[in-house]
């Protein structure tokens, strides 16, 4: 006779996860409540979080309570509050209720939606929630699921653009060699190009030379183009940012396109934290050209009230894409792959398993509506339209770009020195986080206004901040 198998392991009872799951509920809003409290980057040194944790995992189950507790002793000391409404550093990492009741919905369910078959609902609703997002947002009637080209929801942008790179790359494959290509963006693209180049095998990179308001020139890429040309060189695609990280800077998209369709490149344009703008008519003329791209990402993570992951690539013809990345081995074979009446989002990106994400992003539209995103963005955009006037209206400091969205950049008038201090003394303050970065040799102090919670209560309070540190320039 076989001997009976092992016992498994002994797992919450359906009260016990029923009570566990109010009390992490109320933990959650009350954490959200009072985020503002905080100091906003943790205080803790390095090493300090891990000398917490014992050394060996242990050999026996804790209860939930223990870990529990934790969460408090363990974890929130060193936790930097992206959500708290003080944040002004980077881009913002946002969520909301509707986003969090999601993840969990998401999580119970446990769904890996490589294949429409293993999971019908969420691909049919993360197609036909990303159509929705192309009428909002002005977008290209091609780019629709029901047409030539298509949406599918990655991690990040950079995972975007490094998918589009090899889908570069395997479209010049039969015309010379990979360490031949030359990819193109501006000098202050994302490091996710070069990265992504290199993930592509693709051997060179050319920065583009910048204007005064930091967008790519598109006489310094013609002429880039044409030296690498020239040299026998392979150019195989370039990279348009409708907001860079720096300064948020524009580049001409239509001319860059003009360029791009003469040389055969394939044209992707970055627009990670900019992109959820174009809900709101006004912002629109920034991505003119855009019905002319070869594909296109932002991240309702940033700026849309979704919670991370959640980034979106668009492609104005999938067949490349699909083409590029579909490995079909025989476990994957299946009645609905083989009728060409589904998408498969595993031929979508690099990897083959995927979380049902499309479900925040529903619920976050459907929560708040059209003009609940709208009315968002607008906000932020008007409250750091307020902090650039009192920036300009002050004598110790000057605006260092444009803000055509959210983004304030500015120095301190003593010089890099004084506006490196005043960055370090408000961070320092535990009372706001900002960034400081450095262009062209000048320091400068980079004011996100984008955090969902953030009012005009928290502005007020942040410029009160920079007029109390800022060092007094004389007159």
């Amino acid at each position: 006779m076989p001997s009976d198998p092992p016992k498994p392991p002994d797992h919450m009872t359906p009260e016990e996860f029923r009570r566990n799951g109010h009390a992490m509920i109320d933990w959650v809003v009350n954490y959200l409540e009072t985020a503002d409290e905080f100091p906003v980057f943790s205080q803790v040194e390095p090493g300090e979080i891990s000398a917490l944790l014992p050394d060996n995992a242990p050999d026996d189950g804790e209860p939930f309570e223990s870990l529990f507790a934790d969460l408090n002793d363990v974890v929130m000391p060193g936790i930097t509050h992206w959500q708290s409404p003080n944040w002004f550093a980077y881009f913002p990492a946002n969520t909301s209720p509707p986003s969090i009741l999601a993840e969990i919905a998401s999580a119970g369910l446990g769904v890996q939606g490589m294949l429409w078959s293993t999971s019908p609902a969420a691909t049919e609703i993360e197609s036909k929630v990303l159509d929705w997002l192309v009428d909002m947002m002005a977008l290209p009637q091609s780019w629709k699921s029901t047409r030539s080209g298509g949406g599918v929801i990655q991690m990040s942008a950079s995972d975007s653009t490094h998918a589009v790179l090899v889908v570069a790359r395997h479209k010049n494959k039969d015309r010379g060699h990979a360490e031949n290509m030359v990819v193109y963006a501006s000098t202050q693209a994302h490091s996710s190009i070069v990265k992504g180049c290199v993930v592509a095998g693709i051997g060179h990179v050319r920065e583009i030379d910048v204007d005064t308001e930091w967008a790519m020139r598109p006489d310094a890429l013609r002429n880039a183009i044409a030296a690498d040309l020239d040299a026998g060189l392979l150019p195989v695609a370039v990279v348009s940012a409708i907001g860079t990280t720096g300064t948020t800077a524009v580049d001409p998209v239509a001319q860059i396109s003009d360029i791009a369709e003469e040389f055969g490149l394939w044209h992707h344009v970055d627009a990670a934290y900019a992109g959820a703008a174009m809900v709101c008519e006004e912002f629109r003329h920034h991505i003119n050209g855009i019905d002319r791209v070869d594909s296109y990402t932002f991240n309702p993570h940033k700026w849309m009230m979704v919670n991370f992951d959640c980034n979106i690539l668009w492609v104005a013809d999938r067949a490349p894409l699909i083409e590029t990345l579909s490995i079909l081995p025989p476990y994957l074979r299946n009645k609905a792959t083989e009728s060409g009446a589904v998408i498969d989002y595993r031929d979508w990106h690099v990897p083959l398993g995927r979380r049902f994400r499309a479900l925040k992003l529903w619920w976050v539209i459907r929560s708040y509506g059209v003009s609940g995103i709208q009315a968002m963005v607008r906000s932020h955009v008007g409250l750091a339209e307020l902090l650039a006037d009192r920036i300009e209206e002050d004598d110790r400091f000057d605006l260092f770009a444009p803000h055509p969205f959210g983004l304030v950049c500015f120095t301190h008038r003593g010089g890099n020195d004084a506006t490196s201090a005043l960055a370090e003394a408000l961070n320092n303050s535990g009372k706001v986080a900002v960034t400081p970065s450095i262009l062209d040799g000048t320091t400068f102090i980079r004011v996100v206004v984008g955090q969902t919670r953030t009012t005009s209560h928290h502005v007020d309070a942040l410029w009160n901040l920079i007029d109390d540190l800022a060092p007094t320039v004389p007159r």
